[in-house]
């Protein structure tokens, strides 16, 4: 669920990088999980694989170079698939849709707000990170003003948690947290308690409601 799913690279790097990537790619070992070196095992069902099937389409039809994303034969009856690498002119409603599959898609950008306004612009929010040199971009990402996910990393990946950290996200992937210094209220019944110690009786916000009687 953390796996990275929109990758957006600056203008400057954006050439170098994205071919780098498709080779990387395109060499991943897949396979039986339960064999030494794959990294990339099938997919749960035939759902899942038509789901990423019909998310490939859609993203060529709106305007997306595919590389990757086949059917991998030979290696087992289940549904194995080459990771997809899919080049996107724009953030468009394919790239804010969660499709559980091997599918990145690779946006550039040349300003660093409207990087964190795509990053923030779909309906999930659980995991997300930045890699960059400089501080005052890597402070804004973490700020209210940055990312606005529930977990935000600097110069690591989205993916994993850390044990001791809380462990949650926002908006569509909201809902509280797990571990980290919120973890013990799980285990607790809590109850806000008012005690009057005076021979009065107050009312609530110092309202007065005075009637004679």
């Amino acid at each position: 669920c953390t796996t990275l799913r929109r990758l957006f690279v600056h203008d400057s790097v954006y050439d170098a990088l994205v071919p780098r990537l498709k080779r990387a790619y395109a060499a991943v070992p897949v396979g039986n999980p339960l064999t030494d070196g794959t990294l990339v095992g099938p997919l749960v069902d035939q759902g899942a694989f038509d789901g990423m099937q019909k998310a490939l389409e859609a993203a060529k039809a709106q305007g997306g170079k595919v590389a990757g994303g086949e059917r991998v034969d030979g290696v087992g009856a289940g549904y194995y698939v080459r990771p997809a690498i899919v080049e996107m002119t724009e953030q468009s409603d394919v790239v804010r849709h969660e499709t559980f599959a091997p599918i990145l898609y690779v946006m550039r950008y040349s300003d660093f707000a409207a990087a964190v306004e795509m990053n923030n612009d779909v309906p999930q929010g659980l995991s997300s990170s930045i890699f960059t040199t400089d501080l005052r971009e890597a402070e804004q990402f973490l700020s209210a003003a940055g990312s606005d996910c529930g977990i935000a990393n600097v110069n690591i990946g989205p993916s994993g948690a850390e044990i001791g950290g809380a462990f949650g996200g926002e908006k569509e992937t909201g809902g509280g947290r797990e571990s980290g210094s919120d973890a013990w209220r799980a285990y607790m019944r809590r109850a806000t308690n008012t005690v009057n110690y005076s021979r009065t009786l107050p009312l609530a916000q110092g309202v007065k409601f005075e009637v004679d009687a």
